[in-house]
């Protein structure tokens, strides 16, 4: 997953059905499509603090604590079984990124202050010129 977390292969499981899609007379009798799922709530391979983070993150994706991901977009059995590995990889980082670093406040220059007054004055004439009455 990362440089310093691996998820052992033993805590994935893997299902095999039968896919839609490309392949044929070969969909009906192949079992192409996989689903992977990994235990996040039980595993003991990820530091508590990050699996809290991630099952936080991934709270609308788990179903018992569980993440699922389905692969179907291949042909073959092997490369749907690489795809979800990946996707599933790709879920994990983003979960247990740490958080972005929060946005310190800042105010507009004199300057910025300055030149949007003038634009606004700039503007206002400019509507005051185009005006029939004489106002």
């Amino acid at each position: 997953m990362t440089d310093r977390w691996v998820v052992p292969s033993a805590e994935l499981r893997e299902r095999f059905s039968r896919s839609s899609g490309p392949g044929g007379q070969g969909v009906n009798t192949t079992d192409s499509r996989v689903e992977l799922s990994f235990d996040l709530a039980g595993t003991a391979s990820l530091a508590p603090a990050l699996r809290a983070r991630a099952l936080d993150r991934l709270a609308g994706r788990l179903v018992d604590g569980v993440l699922t991901v389905a692969a179907s977009e291949h042909r073959a059995q092997l490369a749907n079984r690489e795809a979800a590995r990946e996707r599933l990889a790709a879920l994990l980082r983003e979960a247990v990124a740490p958080p972005p670093a929060p946005r310190r406040p800042t105010r507009p220059s004199r300057g910025a202050k300055e030149r949007r007054l003038a634009d606004k004055k700039r503007q206002s004439q400019r509507k005051r010129d185009r005006r029939v009455d004489g106002d």
